[in-house]
């Protein structure tokens, strides 16, 4: 028989302020090891379960916007680099090229650090017509930065890097309602997953050379990101210098406990990369036109998403992403039966629910709350007896017993609702 002990209050006492690379050890959401190398996590079963319920979600609100999605290869020809511009850009921040030919550069592959021409290649894979415009292509992909091994850190800064990337072509004329309609899913998502921007950036072209495309473009695209600003009502600053070498963006800024600001979102207006690929569709006059190329990214990285996360809600995630929304524990072994049925049709209903047997109540209890659990299920005789349970809430509310279907109906419908609360 385990031995038990009077429950304590559930989530009892404020937990201490951390930042994201403790928590993620505390909250086991990822792991470091030297024999894999530095910026290359491992996300384990916790870090896993939230980061796949934030993808779906993402995923759901690209597909109700128009976009579709792809999967793309890591990995291309080198000459791929060179034409996107990316290699004469970003070579030292590149993974050496792989080949088994040393002597034949044109077959040697390389880890892409964008996914860009990627897109730009699906977009070209068949003819396009004027009426299917604006095409949008969206992956959740990976891409790779041979980041020095001192400047990676946690979840932030890393060198595998799992992209929510999406690429628009459109003509000339629908790009300023696709940005607007970038912002506007920024501000329906960002508010679902718990944060707000700290502040929009105008990233602009700085002096010198090394930017591509023509100076008309170039002021065009500027124009269009500075009204798609105005147009949404919020605060920005402008930043010369901080352009992406292809074109001007628009950068939602986050920052982390210690105050560092980094880019969690953006949306760029790009001209050269259709020209440098030979992009075109057909236009009204049947003749052949050149689209205009939108990059944008709702929530970035998962990486930086789940550091930044993992700070603002401290580790107690929206029940709708919880690793574990539901902790079920049985208050003795007479009562693991009842609660292995209660576990069993938490899953049935598509939540994601764990059963704590080992060691005594109180400490199970104790253990939900470190893990930042939403819902702790506790089923004594009673609850057994009369097919109940009675549900612990996080933030330290306990209620009432209440039938199997009722408890299970409460949580779906607050994962359903994407709400900041519980109960």
């Amino acid at each position: 028989m385990r031995p038990t002990c009077a429950p304590r209050p559930f989530h009892s006492r404020e937990h201490t302020v951390k930042d994201h690379r403790r928590l993620g050890r505390d909250l086991e959401i990822y792991h470091s090891d030297p024999m894999i190398g530095a910026g290359l996590p491992l996300w384990l079963p916790a870090g896993a379960a939230a980061r796949h319920a934030i993808e779906e979600f993402v995923r759901e609100e690209e597909r109700l916007a128009g976009y579709q999605h792809v999967y793309s290869p890591p990995m291309a020809k080198r000459q791929m680099y060179e034409r996107s511009g990316h290699l004469a850009k970003f070579a030292d921040d590149m993974f050496p090229a792989m080949s088994d030919d040393p002597d034949d550069d044109a077959e040697a592959l390389m880890l892409r650090p964008s996914l860009c021409p990627h897109h730009a290649m699906v977009f070209g894979s068949r003819g396009r017509s004027y009426r299917e415009l604006p095409v949008r292509i969206a992956e959740i992909g990976g891409m790779y930065r041979a980041e020095r091994s001192g400047v990676v850190g946690g979840l932030s800064r890393v060198r595998a890097i799992s992209l929510n990337d999406a690429h628009v072509f459109c003509s000339l004329d629908q790009v300023g309602a696709e940005v607007a309609l970038v912002l506007a899913m920024c501000a329906r998502i960002h508010p679902a997953l718990g944060f707000a921007a700290d502040g929009y950036r105008l990233s602009l072209r700085g002096p010198g050379a090394g930017y591509l495309g023509a100076d008309a473009d170039w002021a065009r695209a500027e124009a269009l990101l500075r009204d798609a600003l105005v147009q949404a009502g919020v605060p920005f600053e402008e930043a010369p210098g901080e352009a992406a070498f292809y074109g001007p963006k628009i950068d939602i800024q986050v920052r982390d406990l210690a105050g560092r600001e980094s880019t969690l979102a953006t949306v760029q207006v790009d001209f050269a990369q259709p020209e440098r690929f030979d992009l075109s569709y057909t236009g009204r006059d049947g003749s052949p036109a050149r689209p205009v190329m939108v990059h944008r990214s709702i929530v970035g990285s998962m990486e930086r998403l789940l550091a930044h996360l993992l700070e603002v809600h401290q580790g107690a995630f929206p029940v709708w992403y919880a690793p574990v929304q539901l902790a079920v524990a049985p208050v003795g072994e007479a009562q693991d039966a009842a609660a292995r049925q209660f576990a069993d049709q938490a899953l049935r209903a598509g939540l994601r629910a764990s059963l704590s047997l080992d060691g005594s109540l109180g400490l199970r209890i104790r253990e939900a709350s470190q893990r930042r659990v939403p819902y702790l299920a506790v089923i004594g005789s009673r609850e057994a007896d009369a097919g109940e349970v009675s549900l612990r809430l996080r933030d330290g509310r306990q209620l009432p017993p209440m039938p199997h279907a009722q408890a299970l109906a409460s949580i779906r419908n607050a994962v359903d609702a994407r709400t900041m609360g519980i109960g």
